[in-house]
């Protein structure tokens, strides 16, 4: 009877180990990517409402090229930006249009952080589920 226990707590353990961990973690890297892009949707947001407040029509900056090597630009017309909408496409907006773009792309990543943290938390359960009948197959006491 008791090598049926330990069997039984071991393939609980592995369980716990082998698929929740690792599915917490991925569960918790996912979101944090998409915390991500919504800050850079804010960030953009914010700029182009500065654009807007302060009629910014042109603008010197310095552009990234690539393993932090920057280069001077000028901008010479602000009215339209190109916004990357994913897989590597960009689409050229007026001010008002990234701005109705990103509302509607802002909600839908808050919709995932939503998503993530209920399957985080359900997958926080089930951990806990699981080595709450672990404590009761070894006969612990409960913790307080």
């Amino acid at each position: 009877m008791d090598g049926l226990i330990q069997e039984k707590v071991q393939r609980f353990e592995e369980f716990v180990d082998r698929r929740l961990k690792p599915d917490l973690v991925h569960a918790i890297a996912e979101r944090d990517k998409v915390f991500e892009q919504q800050e850079v949707f804010s960030n953009l947001r914010r700029n182009i409402e500065n654009l807007e407040k302060n009629s910014v029509t042109s603008l010197q900056t310095m552009v990234n090229l690539g393993s932090e090597v920057y280069m001077q630009a000028e901008v010479p017309d602000t009215q339209r930006i190109f916004v990357d909408i994913g897989l590597g496409f960009h689409v050229e907006f007026t001010w008002s249009e990234a701005l109705k773009y990103i509302s509607i792309k802002e909600e839908s990543l808050a919709n995932q952080i939503q998503e993530y943290t209920r399957l985080i938390a359900s997958i926080k359960a089930q951990i806990k589920i699981v080595c709450e009948g672990i404590r009761e197959l070894l006969q612990l006491p409960a913790e307080r």
